[in-house]
Order: structure tokens, then sequence, then C-alpha cells
């Protein structure tokens, strides 16, 4: 079972970002994961995650995006969830701006924890009704506390 809560702590979740960019959505991530990890570079980190949407956008659909990248700093897997103000354009495959962001940096060796991690936000995010929680919640903390609730019941499928 993955822990999530060591992946994304409370202080790595924000309400109300007022991002209207993917590149400020994702810029606004790097320096919230740098900022509680000295061995993360905010700079670079950015850089691999715009590489890595270069790829092939990481929208899923339905207001969301998994921006994610391998990123040698990074010790464990590491994460921020941002819920942006405003949708914003994505390009994510139906076309529909993205507000819910859940952003992750794996360490090179983890494809199979990288893997799994995806794999559970694919499911947790799949469900309309855990997009509404996570667009209801008024704060950072009822935000951490609904995508907590619904991950560890994603994990129990």
């Amino acid at each position: 079972m993955i822990d999530f809560e060591e992946i994304l702590p409370a202080d790595r979740v924000r309400a109300g970002v007022p991002a209207r960019s993917m590149k400020a959505a994702l810029e606004e991530a790097s320096e919230c994961l740098a900022a509680h990890d000295p061995a993360i570079n905010a700079r670079r980190l950015l850089e691999g995650l715009l590489n890595r949407e270069r790829l092939g956008s990481t929208g899923l659909g339905e207001g969301v995006a998994i921006p994610h990248c391998r990123f040698d700093r990074c010790r464990t897997p590491v994460a921020c969830l941002l819920r942006t103000q405003t949708a914003i354009e994505f390009d994510a495959p139906d076309g529909v701006g993205v507000d819910l962001f859940f952003v992750l940096a794996v360490p090179p060796g983890e494809q199979n924890a990288h893997i799994a991690i995806l794999g559970t936000l694919a499911r947790m995010f799949d469900d309309s009704g855990n997009l509404a929680a996570l667009r209801a919640a008024t704060d950072d903390r009822s935000l951490f506390d609904a995508l907590h609730r619904q991950l560890a019941l994603a994990q129990q499928t």
C-alpha cells in the first residue's frame, strides 16, 4: 500500500492558487516542493515537468492533470496538490481546462512506485464524486482531508 501522507503531507496542498497558465501552475508546484526539500531545485524540477509535458499532456480530462517526472534530486516520491482559482488550458483529451493538479516527482530508480502511484491516482480521479468533493473543499486542510480519504478508498479497490 502506498503511503500518500508521506508523499503528499498537508503542507503541500494548496486550494485557490491564482495561476493562470500551465507554466505558472507547474512553477507554483515546483516552488512548493523545493520549499520542503532542500535537495530539490525548483527551476530544475520545473524544467523536468515541462520536458515531460512536451512528450504529451498529462491532462486526464474532467479538469484533472497529473504532471509528473523522474527527478534525480528526490530521495523518495514527492507530490504537491494544487486547485487553481480558474481552469487552465492544459491540452487535456476532452479539451476541458484543468483546475486540479497532482504534481509528482519520483527518483529515477522508482519505476514500480511511479506506476503504482499513477494507477491509484487515475482510479481516484476517475470518480466524478471524488472530483466534486475536491472542488467543494474550502481551504487547504479540507482539500487535503478530501484527497486522502479518496486515496485510501482507491487503494482498497
